[in-house]
């Protein structure tokens, strides 16, 4: 009889993970259908990126050429020594957004990170102000200087571990600490 409630067990079990599923699928395929997809980046092709680490990237800045850009283009198939300074850097700025001294200037970003740093150590000090107000218990009057004066005379006067503990410090004759 065991096993005849078992195996039914089961078929039931697994008819309504398959009807779970089915269920599942469904509902997602028709989300899925209402939403819009995200513009994904192809990866695969040649990207750009200025970095000092990587002195030349997988393609040029500017990939459409404008008409002036590519009468330079062609001026640079010739002599460099016919091109003036300004073509020579704008021929640069084809192939690269920034030089070198500009990609190691220095950023603001560091402002950010100490700002996000000291709002989130202020956040912190206001949990912790917070939880002191309205979370835990008062502190227990056993923690003032005078309970805390009694319960030494106490332990005196009881003499707990006279050989090598607390009272063992004490002199019983004079009524201070050796």
């Amino acid at each position: 009889m065991l096993g005849l409630t078992t195996a039914a067990g089961r078929a039931g079990t697994m008819f309504l993970s398959r009807r779970m599923a089915a269920a599942l699928t469904s509902s997602s395929r028709a989300t899925m259908a209402s939403r819009d997809v995200s513009q994904v980046e192809q990866m695969s092709k040649p990207m750009y990126w200025d970095r000092v680490d990587t002195p030349l990237p997988d393609r040029p800045y500017k990939d459409e050429l404008s008409a002036v850009d590519k009468s330079l283009k062609q001026k640079e198939k010739g002599s460099w020594k016919q091109l003036s300074k300004e073509e020579k850097i704008a021929l640069y700025r084809l192939m690269f957004r920034q030089t070198y001294p500009e990609m190691r200037q220095p950023t603001a970003e560091w402002k950010t990170v100490m700002g996000a740093f000291f709002i989130f150590l202020g956040f912190t000090g206001l949990v912790v102000w917070w939880q002191a107000l309205y979370v835990y218990p008062p502190r227990p009057p056993t923690f003032d200087d005078e309970s805390q004066a009694k319960q030494v005379k106490r332990m005196l006067d009881m003499r707990i571990n006279p050989v090598q503990g607390f009272s063992s410090q004490w002199d019983y004759e004079k009524g201070q600490w050796k």
